[in-house]
């Protein structure tokens, strides 16, 4: 169906995107019906609602004209949740209305309040902002609502999720009776239709639902991996998947930051997207993925809300989300615009109850199955390598690279041994596939392990925190387990002195537990952790013979905060 009538430049600026023709919500909002009408609407992320309601707005801002009015007084107010989400509606409306002439002004929170006075001040046709911000200018008479003619809340459930009710109220108050309001939400609990009832007359709601269900553009899988395996199943993910895009979502600041940067540490080029990050740090992360000198983003849930990256091809859940809405969210990343994605959910064996539940409230289906294993990655080096190089083979070598070559084959170089230097040369940028354990035999492990024999002695460590900072076995094992990356059996005896403790650590995990337990740690940055010189150790209590190693049947119950105080 192609687009209905409208003004020759809004066309042109579609036409030369790709738009062919409306997606849903598109073309549910520019029915007949609709004209003039306040709207309610139901919309999934990534379904081209950006685009819908700059169409909709159509007749306000240019009636029957051609080309924009000379900016002034703006003739309307899109709001938004967050700071990413208010850049990428500005960026999508100001190329929409570029042809008419259309200037779209942004005022978001933690950009230069003084440039944004300034901007208005100057005129627009469309302001987006930020609930706090828009309201901040509001108060000091920056923003002048009474040219309005529409006004938009973009993503109100969320809005609504982080508090900004009176905000919104301030917003819808203050401007003019007789405007258009337009409501977009991904879902409509009863807050939105209070504030629907309240400030809207009228209203029609439309709920636009694509065909073929939710997210139909993205193919869901539900990976079982160990749970020490997690981090490693993301990276057997990110190897195998062909997507120049992926983002990774964790549950927390401190999880997004201890898992850039072990991507990093891997050799993939990653950035971080979280609430403690600045506006300029979180612009940059951005344009290093828009501009391809970043392929990864890990980030959280609010940080990457409305986010909108080309080519992204992949989701991966690192942690699982808490609610189903959260989950489409995420996934809603990827299959925008009638490109394909795919979403991962890393699902522990403890957690597969968990995960079954969010995909049914969440009505889609997954496909279940094993995380990537490193032979299936080597495998898929194997065929892109040869891609490669006969990419290369096709180009006609230069003069230059002929003499170099021929000069090779007269040294005496063995062809094959040449075409070997070629794919390592070609496979060295290549992080490391991880070899992973099968979540099966986890779930057959016996409650208690084989202890190692007497006779070995473990690597040991300390900490900084000891009787004077109530340390206490229930919580110093489950952290140390948690900072070093081991498994309770790899931990041996625990020692808790006055100022610190010291603890046994099983010599074939000790290597594994130093690097691991040397990262600055965002949860606990002021407990250190040290390799004690051989023979440093306090001498034992007297007692019988000692099991070297803990066993995972011991309980311990976490209580990390305990030495915070």
């Amino acid at each position: 169906m192609p687009f209905p009538v409208m003004p020759e430049a809004l066309l042109r600026a579609l036409t030369e995107r790709g738009y062919a023709e409306p997606t849903t919500v598109q073309a549910a909002v520019l029915e007949a019906e609709t004209a003039g009408r306040d709207l309610l609407v139901s919309a999934q992320t990534g379904s081209g609602k950006t685009v819908a309601f700059g169409l909709a707005l159509a007749p306000e801002l240019l009636g029957e004209a051609e080309r924009m009015p000379q900016a002034g007084a703006p003739l309307a107010i899109v709001v938004a949740p967050t700071r990413e989400l208010a850049l990428q509606v500005r960026a999508e409306l100001s190329w929409l209305y570029a042809a008419a002439g259309g200037r779209v002004v942004s005022c978001v929170g933690g950009m230069d309040p003084l440039a944004e006075r300034r901007a208005l001040a100057q005129g627009a046709h469309i302001v987006v902002g930020t609930p706090g911000r828009l309201c901040d200018h509001l108060d000091r008479g920056n923003l002048r609502p009474e040219a309005l003619r529409a006004v938009v809340l973009d993503e109100a459930d969320e809005m609504l999720d982080l508090g900004f009710r009176e905000e919104l109220e301030m917003i819808l108050g203050a401007a003019p009776e007789e405007r258009r309001t337009l409501l977009f939400s991904a879902t409509v609990p009863p807050e939105i239709e209070r504030l629907a009832g309240s400030f809207q007359r009228d209203a029609l709601r439309i709920s636009a639902k694509a065909e073929g269900g939710q997210h139909r553009d993205i193919a869901y899988k539900a990976v079982q991996v160990a749970p020490q395996d997690a981090e490693r199943a993301v990276v057997n993910l990110l190897r195998l998947s062909d997507s120049p895009r992926a983002i990774v979502f964790c549950s927390t600041r401190a999880a997004v930051t201890r898992l850039q940067a072990n991507l990093a540490e891997r050799g993939f080029s990653a950035v971080a997207l979280s609430g403690e990050l600045s506006q300029a740090e979180r612009s940059r992360a951005l344009q290093a993925l828009r501009d391809g000198r970043a392929q990864v983003c890990v980030a959280t849930d609010v940080a990457a809300r409305g986010i909108d990256l080309p080519d992204l091809g992949l989701v991966i859940h690192a942690e699982l989300p808490k609610e189903p809405e959260t989950m489409l969210h995420r996934s809603g990343r990827t299959g925008r615009a009638g490109r394909k994605g795919i979403s991962v959910l890393i699902v522990p064996p403890n957690r597969r109850r968990t995960a079954e539940r969010l995909l049914m409230a969440a009505r889609v289906q997954a496909e279940w199955g094993p995380a990537p294993a490193a032979e299936e990655i080597r495998a898929k080096d194997a065929e892109r390598l040869a891609a490669q190089a006969g990419t290369l083979l096709a180009e006609e070598p230069s003069a230059d690279d002929l003499a170099v070559a021929e000069a090779l084959l007269e040294s005496g170089a063995d062809p094959k041994a040449l075409a070997a230097a070629l794919v390592k040369v070609l496979r060295a940028p290549l992080p490391a596939p991880e070899e992973l354990a099968s979540p099966d035999e986890y779930l057959r492990r016996p409650l208690r392990e084989p202890r190692e024999p007497r006779g070995e002695e473990g690597i040991w460590f300390r900490m900084n925190v000891g009787r004077d900072g109530r340390a206490d076995p229930r919580w110093v094992l489950p952290f140390l387990c948690r900072r070093g990356g081991v498994q309770r059996n790899e931990i041996g005896r625990i020692r808790i002195l006055g100022r610190e403790t010291q603890f046994e650590v099983a010599p074939a995990a000790a290597g594994r537990f130093a690097a691991a337990a040397r990262r600055p740690d965002a949860d606990d940055p002021h407990i250190r952790v040290e390799q004690m010189a051989e023979g440093m150790a306090a001498a034992p209590a007297p007692r019988g013979p000692r099991p070297p190693y803990r066993d995972r049947g011991e309980r311990s119950g976490p209580r990390r905060g305990a030495a915070r105080h």
